[in-house]
């Protein structure tokens, strides 16, 4: 095990948990508090990343600009990052503004097996001499095998280092220790783990990475972020700190920020409510969920039907429109599901 980083993503994965609604001031008051932490990087910017925002995942209430620029104002210790989707953004529009204000960390991610669509994007970032890593989505979906190929192609295009990202929260352990080893063993860049929560294994999964050779954890102070949320930094490093690991994070500023900022951020606290889990186990994209209610509500379906049956098709990232089409499918009564519950549905929505 290397020497660990720490990829704080609360002011990129949060605002998924508020629509995309992040202001200002709060960026202000969470980088000046977490500025010198010891945590590697904070992510700032859409949940989607650079150039997402939009009608189809969400309009943010600040802009691109604005968040950055605000964030490398108050970032005096820490370094500023940013992720990027190839399709949301592109390197003209958003990745050379990124550079112009200071940017430091990029990490560029796609689906975990479409790893062809970051080339230019990693490789033009490399040329440039920047610090970017390649991220591979939805990574619960290939096997250990099909990951470590799609990692080989990140590494070979410049990004120094993989991270796997468990964007439904459909890890378990044993996942965790197969698919981290795999990369760890055969790669000669560094490894990452970034978890989500919907079966309430963030954390453990987080620290299960780093015993099988992740130095890299992407995480969220409170586990702010999409769904039931990220892994939650503060316990991770809790937990690393109590194991006898050194992370060379100052633990009492990460609670303070915790306690003092955080709450100024996220309309309420995040956990493991019964949607969430349903969309961890069926392996469907955390921040599907918002839509996946509305849908449910408007056509009169159970939301938890809408994710078994969204993670029967295999759905990932950029395919919304899937999401309409299920529930009008199962607003038929023949395509109604035996167990729906529309009681439990408004009860979710309340």
């Amino acid at each position: 095990m290397g020497r660990l980083q720490f990829f704080d993503s609360t002011l990129r994965d949060g605002n998924h948990a508020v629509k995309h609604q992040i202001r200002e001031e709060m960026i202000v008051d969470y980088c000046l508090g977490m500025d010198g932490s010891g945590v590697y990087t904070i992510i700032v910017g859409h949940g989607n990343g650079l150039g997402a925002s939009s009608l189809q995942v969400g309009m943010a209430l600040t802009d691109e600009h604005t968040m950055l620029q605000t964030a490398r104002s108050n970032l005096m210790k820490t370094r500023l990052g940013v992720y990027m989707i190839p399709g949301f953004g592109t390197i003209r529009d958003n990745l050379v503004p990124a550079i112009e204000t200071g940017v430091e960390v990029f990490q560029i991610g796609c689906h975990c097996t479409e790893a062809d669509t970051t080339k230019q994007h990693i490789e033009y970032l490399s040329r440039e001499k920047k610090e970017v890593y390649g991220v591979l989505m939805m990574s619960h979906m290939a096997s250990p095998e099909k990951l470590l190929e799609e990692g080989r192609k990140m590494q070979s295009y410049g990004a120094r280092g993989i991270i796997l990202m468990d964007s439904a929260g459909a890890y378990t352990p044993d996942m965790v220790r197969k698919n981290i080893s795999v990369l760890y063993d055969h790669l000669d860049s560094k490894v990452g783990f970034h978890s989500h929560n919907n079966m309430g294994m963030a954390v453990a999964n987080a620290y299960m990475a780093i015993q099988e050779g992740a130095s890299i954890i992407d995480g969220t102070l409170r586990g702010f972020g999409a769904g039931a949320g990220n892994c939650q930094l503060e316990c991770l490093i809790a937990l690393l700190e109590k194991s006898g690991v050194k992370t060379g994070i100052n633990f009492y500023q990460l609670l303070d920020v915790s306690a003092e900022v955080m709450p100024q951020i996220m309309e309420k606290d995040m956990g493991q409510d019964p949607i969430s889990i349903v969309s961890g186990q069926a392996g469907v994209f955390s921040a599907f969920k918002t839509q996946v209610l509305q849908c449910a509500k408007e056509f009169h379906v159970d939301a938890r039907d809408i994710f078994r049956e969204l993670g029967k098709r295999r759905v990932v990232a950029g395919q919304e429109d899937m999401i309409v089409e299920v529930a009008k499918r199962l607003s038929d009564p023949a395509g109604m599901s035996d167990n729906a519950n529309l009681n439990y549905q408004l009860a979710s929505l309340s």
